[in-house]
């Protein structure tokens, strides 16, 4: 790949002062994060525009920049003159995230060998793929996008990295706008694609879970008659998200012989006859497992590379992780929404556990007008809970507060700031105790572990 390549797949006009035809090491949106020989895509965003960081880039080592024409124009920006003074290259769009789309797009296409497996959902993306990944892995050369790089920049850019050798590619879509998901499934074109479940995260963008439902069904928008799409068989969704797919059709349900739960060590599954421990707490992690092996099985690979991937895979940062210690501590606190909440504290209440339990409880963002109703329903739950002392973080959780001090005896503290929540829990928690961080990723709940590593 390189800037004369770009410049044709996306019928952009090409200002040169270096040899266009040299391969580009990487793409970034990110002038921090430019290394030599990359392609800077200057983006326009509503807090910072890329076009400003251009110098910047070319300073850091990019040899050529996606950038629009209108600044192109400018003289304020006088692009050309940089890209002169850097020897660089100017690729030169109508739009750079369009721009970006479409040379991912194109980048995609360059390995037809490549069986790309798409997953969204309303939650355990991130985790599906990371344990099909590890089931896939075990036969195949796999390629994910990292993290939980899902966004209409995150995708396109972490494309990039599949090179000849990756014979899978596992890419997860995620979304905060109407259409995005059909736009990620235009880049990615899957054919293997999963939809995790449809439940109420982004509620506030979309207003229904119907409408949720059809903007994760996009996922299946590229298909052609060829592919495969996996459903979830117990969705309320299932039929609304199956009809009038162009491929084939698959409601995925658990393969599990049994499933036995070990408290914080996880589960033991059975599957194919063989008992494989798995150590990712939680029946909606089982959940995961089930669609991670709907899609090793559609792809397919055997059933020890099934196995050795749920014994291999391990917690990642803030999604279920068991962290243990004096005072063990379950830390999901990467995102949060009614059903993931209501999940972990189903789990929590039923974990036996010698010491007191400690229930901290963050805001459920991104709900809009059913923040209130949402976060009510949870103190509901919470009111007849198993937990010694609720601690609240942040002005959502006000209305799941008064619950609680209404419906229950349960001490409970609400409070709008890491450092007061930090306090509080050092004059609580003692060794011995299970402390539950559960919370939208804004609220940071992590930062509470200082404390309760002093234990």
């Amino acid at each position: 790949m390189n800037s004369s390549d770009i410049a044709g797949a996306l019928n952009a006009e090409l200002v040169t002062f270096h040899d266009a035809t040299v391969p580009l090491t990487t793409v970034s949106i990110d002038s921090r994060n430019v290394c030599q020989g990359a392609l800077f895509v200057a983006l326009s965003g509503t807090t910072h525009d890329g076009h400003c960081f251009v110098a910047a880039a070319f300073r850091a080592g990019a040899v050529a920049a996606l950038v629009d024409r209108q600044h192109y124009s400018d003289p304020l920006f006088d692009l050309a003159a940089l890209a002169r003074q850097y020897a660089a290259t100017l690729i030169i769009v109508e739009n750079t995230l369009r721009g970006l789309h479409k040379a991912a797009a194109w980048y995609v296409a360059q390995f037809p060998a490549l069986l790309r497996i798409g997953i969204t959902g309303s939650s355990g993306k991130t985790t599906t793929k990371e344990i099909a990944a590890a089931m896939i892995a075990a036969e195949k050369s796999v390629i994910t996008n990292e993290g939980n790089l899902n966004s209409e920049t995150g995708l396109p850019l972490s494309v990039f990295a599949i090179r000849a050798y990756h014979a899978v590619g596992i890419f997860e879509m995620g979304m905060n706008r109407p259409h995005e998901i059909e736009e990620l499934a235009q880049i990615l074109k899957p054919q293997i694609a999963l939809i995790t479940h449809i439940g109420t995260a982004h509620l506030g963008a979309f207003g229904t879970q119907e409408q949720i439902a059809l903007e994760k069904k996009a996922i299946f928008a590229s298909f052609s008659g060829s592919e495969t799409a996996l459903i979830p068989a117990h969705d309320a969704y299932r039929d609304l998200l199956a009809a009038g797919v162009k491929g084939k059709i698959v409601f995925y349900d658990s393969v599990f012989e049994s499933v036995m739960d070990c408290g914080i060590a996880g589960s033991e599954l059975r599957y194919d006859r063989i008992p494989v421990h798995f150590k990712l707490a939680g029946s909606h992690n089982v959940q995961n497992a089930v669609a991670a092996c709907a899609i090793a099985r559609a792809v397919p690979v055997s059933s020890a590379a099934i196995r050795q991937g749920l014994a291999q895979v391990q917690p990642l940062f803030g999604r279920s992780q068991i962290i243990p210690g004096a005072i063990t501590v379950l830390c999901d606190c990467y995102n949060a929404n009614p059903e993931s909440m209501a999940a972990a504290l189903h789990w929590c209440d039923n974990l036996a556990w010698i010491g007191k339990k400690i229930y901290v409880i963050g805001s459920m963002l991104e709900l809009g007008t059913h923040s209130v109703a949402a976060h009510e329903h949870i103190g509901h739950i919470l009111a007849h809970c198993q937990a010694a002392l609720i601690c609240f973080l942040g002005k959502e959780t006000i209305p799941a507060a008064a619950i609680v001090a209404q419906e229950s005896s349960i001490p409970c503290f609400q409070s709008e700031t890491i450092a007061e929540l930090s306090a509080r829990l050092r004059q609580e928690a003692q060794t011995g105790d299970f402390v539950l961080l559960k919370g939208s990723r804004a609220c940071a709940l992590e930062q509470v572990m200082e404390v309760l590593r002093c234990y």
